[in-house]
């Protein structure tokens, strides 16, 4: 009795399930449809000439010895490609094509079509000369964890990457979502993740890739006809960094081939990395269905970094490139510099470029006139009366009781939080802070300021009312 094709390619799945790896053969061999065996000319069926590819060059062996075992050495195997018709009203068109078995194409459906070979994937991550899959990552090699400085502003975000790029796919951090404003360092970690990922992984595919290059990708492939070759492309990654997803609000279809690629490679294994400059769920103009799978693993903040981590910025950028400056200086800078890190980078490089071109030693009085560019003219100095006050009409707590001593929950808080913010923004000494609070000691202080550190670390609602404070106070001194 002759066998039917489902049947040989069902025997032959049975086999290659047991060699190949499970994400693998999800990926390569399950698509595959069966569609004709003729004198042991077997058929099946892929999705695009990109797959038909990739399984020629890396599974013909293994097909061919599978093949040949249900069908007898005389076995051969042609492939059906499916081919964009650019309509989509109208149904996929096909050609066929052999196996590398020595047989010649030819054409379907009247139609005359190229070979794979003659006409690529455009593929503008390929290194020249390299084999397909060894892939630039588009990674900037200067961006590590060892020059990503650790403080409260970043810490969860910064473990969190750590713990992806010792293990990605394989954590609960998937997807991860970085999400700050500008110039905090969303991109740095995203990319020191990837370069993290091929030092412990060699073998893994990494690529790192703007929302606006996928759009723009996304775009050239459909007016080639050639989606199905893009969508495949992103399938292969292993870990894929998508910077600044806010904007694919501009772009729906763009939208429908991540949502495609996200779904597979998830559900694969694979690790995805987000950057955002808000949260998931205040994204406006991305797909319901993108955000929900944005909130499946971790969303990690980056807040402006407080004045102890822009001290740690600075003497690790003055160290990296063998600079030398006053203290006074140094704290100066970051006691003034506000907004995030990459304008405290620029101020520095710019009060050294005018010590160099004026030929003069840096000096707090250099720096006060160097810095009037970033330093808004209108700032003025707070005190701790007003953050007292601030803190007070904000948790509606009165003034008296916050220095009262009271074991009551709110007030207590209150309180912390308030010595906390002084700590902060003010220039007082800790012994100071606490003779505002009703003559307590520095002890007291230190202790106010990491009972909070811990709280806005385990408790979100409490971190909230910590960051609108803190904007309160920063916009107060403007």
């Amino acid at each position: 009795m002759d066998k039917t094709f489902d049947k040989v390619w069902n025997n032959c799945l049975a086999i290659i399930k047991d060699i190949v790896e499970w994400q693998h053969y999800k990926t390569w061999f399950e698509p595959i449809k069966p569609v004709a065996l003729k004198e042991k000319i077997l058929t099946i069926q892929v999705p695009s000439q990109f797959f038909f590819e990739y399984l020629e060059e890396h599974y013909v062996g293994l097909l061919a010895k599978t093949l040949k075992r249900e069908l007898g050495k005389e076995a051969r195997l042609e492939y059906r490609i499916m081919v964009d018709s650019g309509n989509s009203k109208n149904k996929p068109l096909t050609m066929d094509v052999p196996g590398n078995n020595g047989f010649k194409s030819y054409p379907n459906n009247e139609m005359d079509f190229p070979l794979f070979v003659n006409n690529p994937v455009k593929n503008p991550f390929v290194i020249p000369g390299l084999k397909k899959m060894q892939i630039d990552p588009q990674l900037n090699n200067s961006y590590t964890f060892e020059n990503f400085i650790e403080g409260d502003c970043n810490r969860v975000a910064r473990r969190a990457g750590k713990t992806v790029a010792e293990k990605p796919g394989s954590t609960s951090f998937n997807p991860l979502v970085i999400y700050g404003g500008v110039g905090l360092g969303k991109t740095h970690l995203a990319q020191a993740i990837g370069n993290e990922v091929k030092r412990i992984h060699g073998n893994k595919v990494v690529l790192y890739v703007s929302s606006e290059k996928f759009i723009n990708q996304f775009i050239d492939h459909s007016r080639n006809g050639a989606i199905n070759d893009f969508i495949h492309f992103y399938q292969l990654i292993d870990v894929l960094i998508i910077d600044d997803v806010q904007f694919f609000n501009r772009a729906e279809k763009s939208q429908d081939a991540f949502f495609s690629i996200f779904n597979h490679l998830h559900q694969s294994g694979k690790q995805l990395i987000l950057t955002s400059d808000k949260p998931p769920k205040d994204l406006e103009g991305v797909q319901e269905r993108l955000l929900s799978r944005f909130r499946w693993g971790l969303s990690a903040d980056l807040q402006a970094p407080d004045y102890e981590t822009k001290i740690e910025i600075l003497d690790r950028k003055m160290k990296n490139d063998g600079l030398e400056m006053p203290r006074e200086v140094v704290k100066y800078i970051a006691y003034n510099i506000n907004s995030n890190v990459r304008e405290l980078e620029g101020a520095l490089i710019s009060l050294l470029a005018q010590s160099s071109l004026n030929k003069r030693e840096i000096d707090l009085e250099l720096a006060k006139k160097v810095l009037r560019n970033f330093i808004k003219s209108s700032s003025k100095e707070i005190t701790i009366d007003a953050i007292q006050k601030m803190v007070c009409d904000y948790f509606d707590v009165p003034y008296d009781k916050l220095l009262q001593k009271t074991r009551k929950r709110e007030i207590v808080q209150a309180r912390q939080i308030t010595m906390y913010l002084s700590k902060a923004f003010t220039k007082n000494s800790l012994k100071t802070i606490g003779e505002h609070f009703g003559g307590r000691d520095h002890t007291t202080v230190i202790h106010s300021c990491q009972t909070v550190k811990d709280l806005m670390d385990t408790d979100t609602l409490f971190k909230e009312s910590v960051l609108e404070l803190q904007q309160k106070v920063q916009l107060a001194a403007m």
